[in-house]
């Protein structure tokens, strides 16, 4: 009995509680760009990777923002895959227990912010190989999200009973995993190389995926002309947070041996922010929120109904504890009692700084060099700009200062 108390008080503190992850993960969008930037993490933890190297990418240490992305990407190469040793441990100690399990969408990200820095430093070979493998990566990604898809409509199928409490139809989703603001910048990369078979491929798929953006269309006009631009800039444009995720408490009815008992399981629901600005003139490229429930509206789907099964075992457990008839019964229930408590958990962990939506503004060049970002005709921030060549700016607007970056293109 001993033992059994001291390894539930260290399994206590090992578990993470979601509110307590919730509370973290809010800390970091409140202190996003303006927090001390932590270098040289030596952490293996898929979230302080992906946030560091965010961090980093922002502060302007490519090098180290690139290492730590390269981290990531070596931890996660089949990132597709399932981990029944993960799955297993996710069913006896809690959602929170296991390291962070990425989005697809994470490593479409990875590629889309080391794109920029390879364009930045001007290493343009690297520029290519980024391209070709996260295009290679998405296309593995579709492939296991359709089948993601028909196992989780064979699961409903068995539990119908529960499909209902655990479906929800009340948000945007792409109709695959995609990243049009990848494609976009892929294209524009091949267009200003002169590489144009390459720039249309890149530029068609952006345009297929965001048909209403005419300033895709334009560049794929150019690209199948085989024109390069010229003196143009292409301002990408970052704002407000991709949707938080929060605990949720959801009863069912179940059947036991004595009638009906109710169930309740934790599960993940996502909060979307308001918190984003409208820039004059831009079109927006990508929808972050429609991209994160894409995959989050399907995986919601199996952890739900993993959720109700662990719950379920530990419903069990709990009983049979207390109806052992033996004289440590009450300590025994109370104790599983705890056990089930903290271990029925939701996981509310997402990449916390990626941002809500993504525009973008083709502006060709005046002799002003300078370029105005506007809204609702209010200047938020004058960008000096080369008068000649092509240029990419970049631009994050952050909850307190705004990170821009202006990068010479080949």
């Amino acid at each position: 009995m001993l033992k059994l108390s001291r390894f539930l008080f260290v399994f206590i503190l090992l578990t993470g509680c979601a509110a307590t992850v919730e509370s973290r993960l809010d800390s970091v969008r409140m202190g996003y760009m303006t927090a001390p930037v932590e270098k040289n993490i030596d952490s293996e933890k898929n979230l302080d990777l992906l946030i560091n190297a965010d961090a980093l990418f922002h502060s302007g240490d490519y090098a180290q923002s690139d290492a730590l992305y390269e981290k990531f990407n070596r931890k996660n190469s089949d990132i597709t895959s399932g981990d029944i040793v993960r799955e297993l441990s996710g069913v006896a100690f809690g959602a929170n227990a296991n390291d962070y399990r990425p989005y697809m969408m994470d490593s479409l990200f990875v590629s889309y912010y080391q794109l920029w820095m390879a364009i930045a430093d001007g290493r343009w070979n690297d520029a290519r190989v980024i391209i070709n493998q996260s295009y290679s990566r998405q296309q593995d990604m579709s492939r296991e999200y359709e089948k993601l898809i028909e196992s989780n409509k064979a699961a409903l199928d068995k539990h119908s009973e529960i499909a209902d409490k655990i479906q929800n139809v009340n948000w945007t989703a792409y109709r695959n995993i995609m990243n049009p603001a990848l494609m976009y910048l892929s294209g524009i990369y091949f267009l200003n190389m002169g590489e144009f078979d390459d720039a249309t491929t890149y530029l068609r798929r952006a345009n297929g995926m965001m048909p209403e953006n005419n300033f895709i269309a334009r560049d794929l006009k150019n690209a199948e002309s085989r024109i390069r631009p010229q003196n143009t800039t292409w301002v990408f444009l970052e704002d407000g947070f991709a949707p938080k995720l929060t605990e949720e408490r959801i009863t069912f009815p179940i059947a036991t041996q004595g009638g009906f008992t109710t169930l309740t399981v934790a599960m993940s629901e996502p909060v979307f922010s308001n918190n984003f600005t409208n820039i004059d003139g831009a079109k927006k490229l990508a929808d972050v929120d429609a991209m994160f429930m894409t995959e989050y509206g399907e995986y919601r789907i199996n952890d739900g109904l993993r959720a109700f099964a662990s719950a379920a075992s530990r419903m069990a457990l709990q009983s049979a504890a207390y109806n052992s008839h033996s004289d440590s019964a009450p300590i025994m229930g109370l104790l599983s009692t705890i056990y089930s408590e903290f271990t029925n958990s939701a996981d509310v962990r997402t990449w916390a700084t990626l941002p809500k939506t993504i525009s973008v503004m083709r502006i060709d060049k005046n002799k002003s060099g300078l370029i105005e970002i506007k809204s609702r005709g209010n200047v938020m921030e004058t960008i000096p700009v080369p008068t000649s060549g092509n240029h990419l700016v970049y631009v994050r607007i952050g909850p307190k200062t705004n990170d821009i970056k202006v990068l010479k293109l080949k």
